[in-house]
């Protein structure tokens, strides 16, 4: 029980109701208790953890390419922070429940290193993917020997490939071995471009999606 000491405008001590007195350094304070949440599960905040919960199910598998393509965006946080705030912020969409990530606008990498040029993929061989894209080195701040960085994801198994240093810009062509186990499922294709020193990287695109052989 609280007591009142110097009469209704004097110091509190103790517990009345929600308010709780005390005294600090010779200060009298009053400060309210909070209120007791009933329903921590409200609409709001399902919703904001199923938003959650599908853009970490989605980044996880692709943390060591984050890694690389959020580096310039780990100030006070980590570059998987910067890639979780940039995603759900920008790429998820639908309606409650039913929430859904716009791979187009899901970056995975971030950077102002000149972009991928008509970017195409092919899946028709067995155990690999193709990617080819033009060369733009002479365009922007395009280098010569500028680095692919490709990327396989696979949402059915939670699981991706990537290569953070594949064939130079200039080549206009790399390949990704992927395990026999993904034949027949559908996987998601990104790129981007790095540069030697990775001091800078280019925004991911998105190559679109296909069934793997």
């Amino acid at each position: 029980m609280g007591k009142i000491s110097q009469g209704i405008l004097g110091g509190l001590s103790g517990k009345v109701g929600n308010v709780i007195g005390g005294n600090w350094k010779g200060i009298d304070y009053l400060r309210i208790k909070p209120s007791s949440v009933k329903n921590p599960r409200t609409e709001g905040q399902v919703n904001q953890r199923n938003r959650f919960s599908i853009t970490l199910n989605y980044l996880q598998p692709n943390l060591g390419f984050i890694k690389l393509g959020y580096k310039s965006f780990a100030t006070k946080k980590t570059e998987f922070n910067a890639a979780m705030s940039y995603v759900l912020n920008n790429a998820v969409g639908g309606t409650a429940p039913n929430f859904t990530i716009d791979y187009s606008l899901a970056l995975l990498s971030r950077g102002t290193l000149s972009g991928v040029l008509n970017g195409i993929t092919d899946l028709t061989t067995a155990g690999q993917v193709t990617f080819n894209w033009n060369d733009n080195s002479a365009e922007g701040n395009a280098n010569a020997d500028d680095k692919a960085m490709l990327l396989v994801y696979n949402p059915g198994k939670k699981e991706s490939i990537y290569v953070l240093d594949g064939a130079d810009r200039t080549t206009g062509s790399d390949v990704i071995s992927i395990p026999s186990s993904y034949a027949g499922d559908t996987v998601h294709l990104f790129m981007a471009f790095t540069t030697v020193d990775n001091s800078n990287v280019s925004n991911s695109i998105y190559l679109g999606s296909g069934t793997a052989s």
